[in-house]
């Protein structure tokens, strides 16, 4: 009788559990198709980016030099402006980052179209991160090889713990396909989106994340999205700023979150959802006048601050203006994440620690790009609470793992630090947020309907 409950409880991917290779082959080339096509849909994401921050550039010079051009930008503006709307009319569902939206789906709280969202997730996070809104396509891929796993199980009419594990599977390579870091998108599939280290999670992940590797490198080349080199290791003998770094990225992570929810209490005074777009559209203005840099990724930022070519000053500026305009980007409802821009804040935090220490003499400058590193491990330690995502991530962007040490002991502390200052994982308090708010709407119409 025991063996029969137990046998009853089993998931149907666990029903094939007495033939294990018809089993994982069956979910190896299933995961390998969703690998593809996660691949295929954040590459043409990729591509639409770069062609977009291309002609920006171009644009904002010619400004420079022609000021009756500058009419054609805020025309621009505007045409961006419909074009996020239009997505959103199409699937709520692509607003923001992402992944809270793909967390819920997983937990069994929303349903998503997956075409529909796909796709207005897609054009969205082009039109805002192209116009210069200061956002990351990162969240943005992990949503897009989700929906690319759920529409691989709709057409093949899989089961329910099927579709739940290609989904992971999807998102895992959706950041694979962003990064070019297909290992980052494994562990990130394991440690934040299923939370689950399972070996089904293991074999379809890593299937699927080498799959959507390989199509972005045939059409991006082989190098990763963001290469730094790190020449050498930062020496034992100074690893007490480690532990003073990770306690200040830590504290950094948790005001980030807690900023976050602030801003989006400001924007849910505003009711309409086309009026909160309009406000970061409007910031971008000056933001292109007076601070060019802290548009759009910000992957430009990373290398000027790894290069050593900032000084303290511009370190500082930099910092809090980026920090400031990526909070009215992120929190509006406009489709892109906040996986980078916290990347980038954390470089700066680590920029800016590296320059003060420098200069009272506490380390070589040669080691700036290390702290650099330091500081994207940490932020992201501390902000979304994945600390073994964020140092294989780092690791796999430099290339070497001779800094694996002092990344582990940034993350470690930053982490813990953010924990026992009773901050919460940013993603989860997203999902939250948004499961919250549906339950209020829902309310809301259940009592105008009995009235």
């Amino acid at each position: 009788m025991m063996d029969k409950k137990k046998n009853s409880e089993f998931s149907p991917l666990d029903a094939t559990e007495s033939m294990p290779g018809w089993r994982y082959l069956r979910l190896i080339v299933e995961s390998l198709f969703v690998g593809i096509a996660a691949g295929a849909s954040v590459s043409l994401l990729r591509l639409g980016l770069e062609k977009t921050e291309l002609l920006r550039e171009k644009f904002l010079e010619r400004a420079k030099v022609d000021t009756a051009f500058a009419l054609v930008l805020i025309a621009l503006l505007a045409g961006v402006f419909l074009i996020i709307c239009f997505c959103l009319r199409i699937s709520a569902y692509s607003a923001g980052s992402g992944i809270p939206q793909v967390k819920g789906e997983l937990r069994g709280k929303v349903s998503q179209p997956w075409l529909s969202t796909l796709c207005a997730k897609l054009v969205g996070t082009v039109a805002g991160i192209g116009a210069g809104l200061s956002m990351g396509n990162e969240g943005p891929s992990v949503q897009i090889g989700a929906m690319a796993g759920k529409g691989f199980s709709r057409m093949t009419n899989r089961k329910a713990e099927a579709e739940k594990l290609l989904m992971t599977s999807g998102s895992g390579a959706g950041l694979a396909g962003a990064f070019s870091a297909p290992l980052a998108g494994v562990i990130f599939a394991l440690e934040d989106i299923r939370g689950d280290f399972s070996r089904d999670v293991l074999v379809s992940a890593l299937t699927a994340c080498v799959a959507a590797d390989f199509v972005t490198k045939n059409i991006f080349g082989l190098h990763p999205v963001l290469v730094v080199s790190l020449p050498a290791a930062i020496p034992l003998r100074c690893y007490w700023l480690l532990l003073l770094l990770g306690v200040i990225l830590g504290v950094s992570g948790v005001f980030f979150n807690q900023f976050t929810n602030f801003m989006q209490d400001r924007y849910d005074r505003i009711r309409s959802r086309y009026v909160r777009i309009a406000v970061p559209l409007l910031c971008l203005i000056p933001v292109a006048v007076f601070f060019p840099k802290t548009m759009g990724t910000g992957y430009s930022l990373i290398r000027e601050a790894a290069d050593g070519k900032l000084l303290l000053s511009s370190l500082a500026i930099l910092l809090i203006v980026k920090f400031f305009f990526s909070m009215i980007c992120t929190t509006s409802g406009a489709q892109g994440g906040i996986f980078l821009p916290l990347l980038v804040n954390g470089a700066l935090t680590g920029g800016l620690f590296s320059a003060a220490v420098v200069q009272i003499g506490g380390i070589d400058p040669c080691y700036t790009a290390n702290f650099v590193m330091l500081g994207m491990v940490g932020y992201f330690a501390a902000v979304i609470r994945a600390p073994i995502t964020g140092i294989i991530l780092i690791t796999e962007l430099t290339g070497s793992f001779q800094n694996f040490l002092s990344f582990c002991l940034v993350a470690l502390i930053s982490a813990v630090t953010a924990a026992l200052m009773g901050g919460r994982p940013i993603y989860d308090q997203l999902l939250d947020r948004m499961l919250s708010h549906r339950l209020t709407t829902t309310s809301a119409n259940k009592a105008l309907s009995s009235d």
